[in-house]
């Protein structure tokens, strides 16, 4: 079997949490734009805050991470997450997650997992959401609010972990037994 799953969802909505128990549970590898972006930064001896700046004017660096990105999806068995894993490997027979919440469930868990206050975790969401969706859009064509690719969409909000994660078993179980039939 050669198993691809893609999640995606905004940030604070638990996309890597959730990547990495599913990549546990069904003993995959488990990658993320994040740790591309951070390889890049590495091989290009920059921090993360130089190569964030640069990202803005250099689109090599968003084509780099999709390219990584499809390499990793062709090689399979694995569980990619990112804001575009979805969108980048449209063409590779994947499953795809997005997972979601409201905008204050997803700054109040910014908030507490980077440690700033709601007022900083705010203005820093809605920003790198806003740059995002301006560069995915004109890089790409992608609008990130269309969820027509995804295979299921689930509210974090609305659920403990242990919740979405059963959810998200039961429909790649689904989506496993019935592979070969699509």
């Amino acid at each position: 079997m050669n198993l691809v799953i893609c999640i995606s969802g905004s940030a604070g909505t638990g996309k890597t949490t959730q990547a990495k128990i599913i990549a546990k549970k069904y003993g995959l590898k488990y990658a993320s734009a994040g740790s591309i972006f951070r390889d890049i930064a590495k091989e290009r001896g920059l921090s993360l805050e130089e190569l964030s700046a640069q990202v803005l004017d250099d689109t090599s660096i968003d084509l780099e991470i999709d390219r990584r990105t499809k390499k990793l999806a062709e090689e399979g068995n694995i569980v990619l997450e990112g804001r575009l894993t979805a969108w980048m490997t449209k063409e590779i027979k994947a499953f795809r997650i997005y997972l979601k919440c409201p905008l204050e469930t997803e700054i109040k868990r910014v908030a507490e997992r980077d440690g700033k206050s709601l007022e900083e975790a705010k203005a820093e969401t809605l920003s790198r959401e806003e740059s995002e969706r301006v560069r995915y859009k004109k890089l790409y064509g992608v609008d990130t609010a269309d969820l027509s690719i995804y295979d299921i969409v689930v509210n974090t909000h609305i659920y403990p972990i242990e919740s979405v994660t059963k959810i998200l078993v039961t429909a790649i179980d689904e989506y496993i037994s019935n592979m070969n039939k699509f």
